[in-house]
């Protein structure tokens, strides 16, 4: 009998009555081919995090729509976004294949940002609208693809790697978010001192565009074992809030979104801060340096914060980082009494010149943006991993397509009660410092939510792999606030 025939012969066999179906076989990569399709995922969508979504607020600002409204269109929008993929299990349960569906939402996210272009060739107001609708779209198939992401990603990264390889993958995500924030901010500084400063932005977004379309590559060449056909499990909001929500992770939601509202109060009009208020002026190269310092600081302290959730488990690094993260916001109230000398050095980039501009101010905050970088990785990579501690796989799509609608609202929010007061005070200087002492003492009072969140240790082996990254996104690019993808691929899906 010749080897070729005997699959047919033995397929003609009459199965035995009683003998179980054997389930069948799929199709799987090696893991070592995932890990490197994952960490490929991470390092392009974070160029594209960089250079691309950072500087959606510096854009509305050259667009003339308005300080107000720059802090606004990193919040609204999502909130917009969040409420269109409330859909999200429903239509996992029809698509059968959470591969298919990130893949489609991540290829729509990058068309949003090469459409976001538009807005540079529209008046301010039409600009505004514009920019509105495409952020719309942006943060819905970004937060669409979380719930999918997140639940697929447990399957495909083995356990025993599984907190050493997400640290270092955020580290790698880091690294690049910060080179495309500098490759960034080079371009409009070179762009602002040319006169072409809109012609810069378009040229950015159009990268950022390309990266995420090659993280969509990335994401299709990943494994789906399971092909996306375990249950689902429907989630509803009153389970989330009942006695019971401990099973979903409904207290460490709870004290996730506190923090994102006090956090929202000043973080969205960092950027307003730095870019428009006479005093600080820092200039697009000033401000890209103390954003990348924040990055920076990340990519250090994520190997150490790894290690200490291996050694003391992701409840106590949540307690670190949760704590830590308290007085940041206020270190920017004080920097005013550093400005007591300034200097400028004249660069020459070939293509243009420009005056940096340097002061006791700006070494200063650099100070502070270095501290907060390593602190917000413990608040960020615990987040990650008490997510995969406390919410069931079945149930994980669910509950975080609410989180990410009530993450969006608390967005909402907190920049709601940060807008009413810069508007109060006149959009002033003291109005910005206020925002900053606030938010600090909100992220105080928040600690008692700490209590509540499940006590278990996340159990990881540790295994050194070659490589080694955040299921939750690594970061928006804003300072001083934690990835708002987060968790969605966060600030993650793919990413």
């Amino acid at each position: 009998m010749s080897v070729a025939t005997a699959p047919r012969i033995a397929a003609s066999r009459p199965a035995e009555p009683n003998s179980p179906e054997p389930p069948p076989r799929l199709p799987r990569s090696s893991p070592r081919h995932d890990l490197r399709c994952s960490v490929g995922d991470a390092a392009s969508y974070s160029v594209m995090i960089g250079i691309g979504e950072a500087y959606f607020a510096a854009f509305a600002l050259a667009l003339g729509t308005g300080e107000t409204f720059a802090g606004l269109v990193a919040t609204l929008p999502m909130l917009a976004g969040a409420t269109i993929q409330l859909a999200t299990p429903h239509v996992l349960r029809r698509f059968h294949s959470y591969r298919l569906w990130v893949v489609l939402c991540a290829a729509v996210q990058a068309t949003a940002l090469l459409v976001m272009v538009g807005a540079a060739w529209l008046a301010p107001r039409p600009a505004a609208a514009w920019v509105f609708f495409v952020a719309s779209i942006y943060w819905a198939a970004s937060l669409a693809a979380g719930p999918g992401w997140n639940t697929w990603i447990e399957e495909v990264i083995p356990k025993r790697v599984r907190a050493n390889f997400f640290a270092c993958r955020a580290r790698i995500s880091q690294i690049c978010t910060l080179l495309g924030f500098v490759v960034g901010g080079l371009a409009l500084q070179v762009g602002k001192a040319g006169g072409w400063v809109l012609a810069a932005f378009v040229g950015i977004f159009v990268i950022g565009a390309i990266c995420r379309y090659a993280s969509a590559t990335f994401l299709s060449q990943h494994s789906e074992p399971s092909a996306g056909k375990y249950s689902i499990r429907r989630v509803t909001l009153r389970r989330m809030v009942s006695r019971t929500s401990g099973e979903v992770g409904g207290p460490l939601i709870a004290y996730l979104l506190a923090v994102q509202v006090v956090v929202q109060i000043s973080g969205p009009y960092f950027t307003p801060f730095m870019l428009a208020k006479e005093k600080m002026d820092l200039g697009y190269f000033n401000y890209m340096l103390l954003i990348g310092i924040c990055f920076l600081g990340k990519a250090i302290a994520l190997p150490f914060w790894g290690r200490v959730a291996h050694y003391s488990g992701a409840r106590r690094l949540l307690w670190i980082g949760g704590l830590a993260i308290v007085p940041i916001s206020s270190l920017w109230c004080i920097a005013g009494f550093f400005d007591v000398w300034r200097t400028t050095i004249p660069v020459n980039l070939g293509v243009a010149q420009f005056e940096w501009l340097i002061s006791g101010q700006i070494v200063y905050l650099a100070i502070v943006q270095l501290v907060s970088g390593l602190v917000w990785a413990a608040y960020e990579l615990a987040m990650l991993l008490m997510f995969f501690e406390a919410i069931p796989k079945h149930s994980r799509a669910g509950v975080m397509t609410i989180y990410n609608f009530g993450n969006a609202a608390a967005l909402v929010l907190g920049s709601l009660i940060g807008a009413a007061i810069l508007q109060s005070c006149g959009e002033a200087y003291g109005a910005y410092l206020c925002l900053f002492g606030l938010s600090s003492v909100g992220r105080l009072a928040t600690l008692p939510l700490l209590w509540r969140t499940p006590a278990r240790a996340v159990e990881v082996e540790v295994v050194q792999p070659a490589v080694r990254v955040i299921a939750v996104r690594p970061d928006d690019g804003g300072i001083d606030r934690p990835i708002l993808s987060t968790l969605a691929e966060s600030k993650g899906a793919g990413s």
